[in-house]
């Protein structure tokens, strides 16, 4: 059976981005650096210290991300990934929103609040990383 997950690329930062995120998130994360694999073999010394894989998992999320290792192709950071959190609480969502909200972009900022279809906001982190949240009305909360 295939299974999907979000996949994160970070240009240097991603060990980073990801302590972020499990101080926000909480749950368990591995962090592997090149120079911990037998990548290093492969890759000059100036990457050893990149992170080759790091995933974070906790009882209702889980994602992975690494570096940018490509040898010629240039990471831009896009708008076409996102991390989307569902199914929760309006009171489980907001403080996850306003960890993450810390260092946001202002301009790419919707706060969390209720709509017809429930509770929604959406931010760009202070890394540049989409985040969309749905749950259960405020008022349901």
């Amino acid at each position: 059976m295939l299974t999907t997950m979000p996949f994160l690329l970070f240009d240097g930062y991603c060990a980073e981005a990801m302590e972020f995120y499990k101080s926000c998130l909480g749950g368990d994360l591995t962090v592997h650096k090149v120079g911990d694999t037998p990548m290093k073999e492969h890759l000059p010394p100036q990457k050893h210290g990149k992170v080759a894989y790091a995933h974070l998992k906790n009882d209702s999320i889980e994602f992975s991300a690494t570096d940018w290792l490509h040898p010629t192709r240039t990471p831009t950071q896009g708008n076409t990934v996102c991390m989307y959190l569902t199914g929760k609480t309006y009171r489980e969502l907001k403080p996850v929103f306003d960890k993450l909200a810390v260092g946001a972009d202002p301009a790419l900022l919707d706060d969390l609040r209720d709509m017809p279809f429930g509770a929604y906001g959406h931010l760009a982190d202070k890394y540049g990383v989409h985040w969309f949240f749905r749950g259960e009305e405020k008022s349901g909360a």
